[in-house]
């Protein structure tokens, strides 16, 4: 097992019990990450590697599998895109000093055209605006879409043609060599081969291996990418839809994956549908931009799945005579994310505000930002537990004491809204491992507390009858929304209700549907969410289930509900060999019965149940009647698991080692040092470190990463309420090693400040040999790590350490990178007040930082030399 970017044991303790058993029945763990945690205590090996580098690693890993020959290659020619023939005129960054081909400088952004099949029609580039919409984050359930999928592609099962996917992925990651690991990671030889070692002796027809990230992976300017070169080791080696294999992405706290399943995001409708933007003239031309014509796979269904969402939505108001009401959704035109959001509320574009489950003052990066954006608001509403620093910023921020907010002139109007906790609801939480499970009320909320469900009801209620003598055609998507869910206990509205309606129903019979193939595109069906549908199959919700483990199968079916249908593992078709045979007994999963006619096994097949593994499709079908009997990735266009991308990534079709945005080294690689396509912000109160090829990087030398300790939780605003929890973890500190100590005269237990070029932040030093200096090419770099749960709010208080974070977002996604930035460390106690302003003033004066610093993306073009 590879755990990497993340901090297991710690952030995820109840999940980490697994691998302790499974670690106890003989399994290897390796932790690789920059610090010794209590995840690397429990591991059988620590590699420590420098913040912001896992590319190269990986890199260095996949160039091992390859060279020795060590990937499955039945595997990889069956069920991958390995034998697929790229178009001529791509371009690799070997060719371009660390750009694809299709870079625009002027945008930052790529026009994918080159990067497609050879003999498939290209999609219409939309480079910078798909950039500003972040829209790969609109494909996380079907892929992204690829024209002419479904027909012949030019192919060479031998893997030896130049352009096919399987020799160019040879020629990206043939320098990233052990001794290139080492020069860039800081990893010695020795322990990075051990890794390699590992990984592919325990991967193969009789073995699997799985690979485990959390946000130590996400929150980078690269971190969509850091996935995809984990996904691309595991398919090379044969572990995706095979138990005991996987990529598996650990969430901070319950029902993380579902707010992604079922959004909060701008971007993003229910079950992964992006959001219609201004290009969208009817349903018809949303559909086309979604999808290919001609591609394989279930994501080809888009529309059964939109046109149920909308009659759940809009009910019998959505016909089709008026495109089921798709003229209600709102129409997105550029960047709507939510750090943009903020700096819209400093410019005065923003005037209210909605805050649910977040604490940004605390925990977001740049909280001065996020604190001055509230500051400039007429309004905010904050629903929570506690009283956090985003409810109470007017009052007790750090900039009432700098002057930058006056609690007499603050124009924000906050209302406070207490909300129930989990004990306090019903309703499902969607787990890490993608499980909805109910759980019941406990105990009833005292005075005025409510649950979610109660507030957004009674809101939209209480907006529909203000509305309900309007003629005005805006109000008309309020007042015809189908807004009569049941009540229970008084007024409040039936979860279980609203999860039958998320499930779906079939609105000629009133019946619970059993999942998503049974949705239509005729307006028969509404569904709140496709990928939930059958969590209410057979009029039982199903993720009420608690069937004890020792009476039902290994895979434990009748226990919650896991989407979609109820698969444990995702694409386990690939878990049988192309003729529908397990790899290996000691493997097997699901298989091909060849006297009854269908996919069984342990789980539930994700694959049609009676296609043999020798259909071959009729000529001109598309979508799911286009699948092989051997295309186990049955949501991509292609049927295959991608090892190059051809559509889809907006920073390149591979995986590529680019320095963080600040970073102390210029990249060993390229002549581009950072993602070419990040997203920056370039603002007075938005500044960047320098980072080569700028000078005077030495003002911020060391290397700063961030994360969670088990004792709080998140940016505190519960655990910093309990007695027993601030007493354990009572104040902030930053862990530096004995010789970062000795070069700083920082002494253990006494005080220090952290500085960039946003903030200062006090905190207690502790010295440890946890964080370890680290050879980089020919110089030593330290890295220095601290928690970040602290604010001014609570039985235990301290600075806020995401103030030292500026935002520059990772493009796909736009996630920031808050696990990565240069720093300086002094010892004894930051300036006060105004006094603060004039020393980080100094700060960027030294570093000379401008608002264009960090700006400079395109750096591939006459660098100079590495």
């Amino acid at each position: 097992m590879i755990i990497m970017g993340s901090n297991m044991a710690e952030a995820h303790p109840v999940g980490f019990q697994w691998v302790v058993e499974a670690k106890a029945r003989g399994a290897k763990v390796f932790h690789i990450d920059p610090r010794f945690t209590r995840t690397s205590a429990m591991a059988d090996r620590h590699v420590p590697l420098r913040a912001g580098t896992d590319i190269a690693f990986l890199g260095g890993v996949i160039n091992h599998i390859l060279s020795n020959g060590l990937e499955f290659r039945e595997y990889v020619q069956a069920y991958t895109n390995a034998p697929f023939l790229v178009r001529e005129d791509f371009a690799d960054t070997e060719d371009l000093d660390g750009l694809f081909s299709g870079y625009d400088p002027e945008s930052a952004s790529y026009d994918p055209g080159s990067w497609h099949y050879e003999s498939v029609p290209p999609r219409e580039g939309r480079g910078e605006r798909a950039k500003e919409q972040s829209a790969p984050d609109q494909h996380g359930s079907g892929g992204p879409p690829l024209e002419g999928g479904a027909d012949e592609i030019a192919a060479d099962p031998s893997l030896e043609h130049p352009r096919c996917v399987f020799q160019i992925l040879k020629r990206h990651f043939a320098r990233y060599t052990p001794e290139m690991v080492e020069r860039v990671c800081g990893v010695p030889r020795e322990l990075f081969d051990e890794v390699c070692r590992a990984w592919t002796a325990n991967s193969g027809r009789e073995r699997t291996a799985a690979l485990v990230y959390s946000v130590g992976w996400t929150q980078h300017s690269m971190g969509a990418q850091y996935i995809r070169a984990g996904s691309i080791i595991q398919l090379l080696l044969g572990n995706i839809g095979r138990p005991g294999g996987g990529v598996f992405a650990l969430r901070g706290h319950a029902s993380i994956q579902g707010s992604t399943d079922i959004p909060t995001l701008f971007n993003l409708l229910p079950g992964y549908l992006p959001m219609a933007d201004t290009s969208h003239e009817g349903i018809g031309g949303y559909l086309d931009l979604v999808r290919g014509d001609r591609q394989k796979g279930f994501w080809r269904n888009a529309d059964a799945y939109l046109v149920s969402l909308l009659k759940e939505y809009w009910g019998e108001h959505a016909t089709a005579e008026n495109d089921w009401c798709f003229d209600y959704l709102p129409r997105i035109n550029g960047d709507h994310g939510t750090y943009r959001t903020v700096m819209d509320m400093i410019d005065g574009k923003v005037f209210g505000y909605f805050l649910l489950g977040q604490n940004p003052a605390v925990g977001s990066a740049n909280g001065r930002l996020q604190r001055l954006g509230m500051a400039n608001l007429d309004w905010l509403v904050v629903r929570d537990l506690a009283m956090i620093e985003s409810a109470t910023f007017w009052k007790d921020s750090p900039e009432i004491e700098t002057g930058e907010i006056a609690p007499e002139r603050c124009r924000t109007e906050v209302f406070f809204f207490p909300a129930a906790s989990h004990v306090e609801k019903s309703g499902t939480f969607t787990q890490t491992q993608r499980m909805l499970q109910w759980r019941d009320k406990a105990v009833e909320p005292k005075g005025d507390q409510r649950s979610e469900l109660w507030f957004f009801y009674h809101l939209g209620r209480i907006l529909k009858e203000k509305l309900a003598g309007s003629a005005d055609e805006r109000d008309r998507p309020l007042l015809d929304l189908w807004w009569d869910y049941r009540m229970e206990h008084g007024d409040e509205p039936s979860g279980a209700d609203v999860l039958r309606r998320i499930s779906g129903v079939d609105l000629g019979e009133d019946r619970a549907l059993n999942g998503y193939l049974e949705l239509k595109a005729d307006g028969s069906t509404a569904c709140g969410c496709w990928i939930y549908s059958g969590v209410y199959a057979d009029e039982v919700n199903q993720a009420a289930r608690r069937k004890p483990h020792d009476e039902q199968g290994p895979y434990e079916s009748e226990w919650g509900w896991t989407w979609p249908l109820n698969r444990r593992v995702l694409y386990n078709r690939a878990s049988a060999d192309p003729w529908g045979r397990p790899w290996s007994e000691r493997k097997k999963l699901v298989w091909w019965d060849a006297e009854k006619g269908e996919w069984t096994g342990y789980d539930v097949p994700d694959f049609e149940k009676n296609k043999p593994p020798d259909f071959v499709p009729e000529p001109g079908a598309v979508g799911p009647d286009a699948l092989h009997g051997d295309d186990p990735f049955i949501m991509q266009a292609d049927g295959k698991g991608w090892l190059f991308a051809p559509n889809g990534v907006l920073d390149g079709p591979l995986p590529t080692h680019y320095e963080p945005h600040e970073s102390p080294v210029r990249n060993a690689l390229y002549g581009q040092q950072g993602n070419p396509a990040r997203k920056v912000y370039a603002r007075v109160d938005n500044p960047s470190n320098p980072s080569p090829p700028e000078a005077h990087g030495e003002v911020f030398p060391f290397v700063f990463t961030a994360s969670r300790l088990t004792e709080h939780h998140t940016a505190g605003g519960m655990s910093r309420q309990l007695p027993y929890l601030a007493e354990l973890q009572p104040a902030l500190f930053v862990e530096v090693s004995p010789e970062l100590a000795a070069e700083r005269d920082l002494v253990h237990l006494d005080w220090a400040h952290v500085v960039t070029s946003r903030s200062a932040v006090d905190a207690r030093v502790f010295v440890t040999e946890r964080m370890r200096p680290l050879r980089i090419s020919d110089r030593v770099v330290h890295q220095v790590w601290m928690p970040y749960h602290w604010g001014h709010t609570g039985l235990v208080d301290g600075d806020v350490v995401n103030d030292l974070l500026g935002v520059v977002a990772d493009p796909n996604v736009f996630i920031q990178e808050s696990k990565v930035a240069t720093c300086d460390v002094r010892p004894g106690r930051r300036p006060r007040g105004p006094a603060l302003l004039a020393y980080l003033e100094e700060y960027r004066g030294r570093a000379g930082i401008t608002v264009e610093t960090g700006t400079r993306i395109d750096t591939a073009d006459g660098a100079e030399e590495r």
